[in-house]
């Protein structure tokens, strides 16, 4: 147990999750790092201060009562859940099966339910707390090769919003960045030789912007941000006297 506020991460890879625990371990905290991969948990563990790793799949929900209260014991009751899980298949209908589509939900719209529901208690023991849910523009459209990924993606939309709306009066604020680009990493950047660095969300700097939204003051607190990179390409379309802006990815 520390006396460090407790920020606990679900689905930490080398890109975001690992940016998220950084960040939040240079400004404080104690940091609870959860993965299906426990080896890669343990090495970055070992480089961040006050950091522990717990293996975690987010679609094993038997798991998730022992796991979480493993955290509090062992570093304290949680006060920031970022829900950064998330997986789908991107396909159209026809080529979707009922198992990518039923693991797509499973993974963004069962997993934030199930790991909101175990820290929520916890954060109700303090004074409130922060869950910030790492979305994607396929919540807001659903495009032709992403049925899957949309339809998870827009329930765990919906979710966040829910509980913000419920939560908000018990001073836990719940909000929902939708990542409208491609994440910086060494695979991505692999797989689009020809985009430039301009077109890419550096993990460092999406960081930055949730730990804003955990400062937030509860007078003006936000439910939604939606994220680019300045080299990302809009489209404008008037409909109904309002301009609809989307990528045309």
């Amino acid at each position: 147990m520390n006396n460090k506020p407790v920020c606990a991460i679900v689905g930490v890879g080398s890109g975001n999750g690992a940016s998220f625990a950084r960040k939040f371990a240079a400004e404080g905290y104690a940091v609870a790092l959860l993965s299906r991969n426990i080896d890669y948990l343990k090495t970055l563990a070992e480089e961040i201060p006050a950091a522990q790793a717990y293996a975690y799949d987010a679609t094993k929900t038997d798991s998730a009562t022992e796991i979480f209260s493993q955290i509090e014991s062992e570093v304290g009751a949680i006060s920031v859940l970022i829900y950064n899980a998330g997986a789908g298949a991107f396909s159209n209908i026809d080529d979707t099966d009922v198992e990518a589509f039923q693991r797509a939900w499973e993974v963004n719209a069962r997993g934030l339910f199930v790991a909101g529901k175990q820290a929520i208690p916890q954060m109700r023991k303090q004074t409130g707390g922060n869950i910030v849910v790492i979305g994607a523009t396929a919540s807001l459209r659903g495009s032709v090769g992403a049925a899957p990924f949309a339809a998870a993606k827009a329930a765990q939309r919906s979710l966040a919003q829910s509980m913000a709306k419920y939560l908000g009066p018990e001073k836990i604020h719940v909000s929902y960045i939708v990542v409208d680009g491609v994440i910086d990493i060494e695979r991505t950047r692999k797989a689009m030789p020809t985009k430039s660095g301009d077109e890419f969300i550096r993990p460092d700097d999406l960081a930055e912007s949730v730990w804003t939204l955990t400062q937030q003051n509860s007078s003006a607190w936000t439910f939604e941000i939606d994220l680019r990179p300045f080299g990302e390409k809009w489209r404008g379309r008037l409909r109904g006297g309002c301009v609809r802006l989307s990528t045309g990815r």
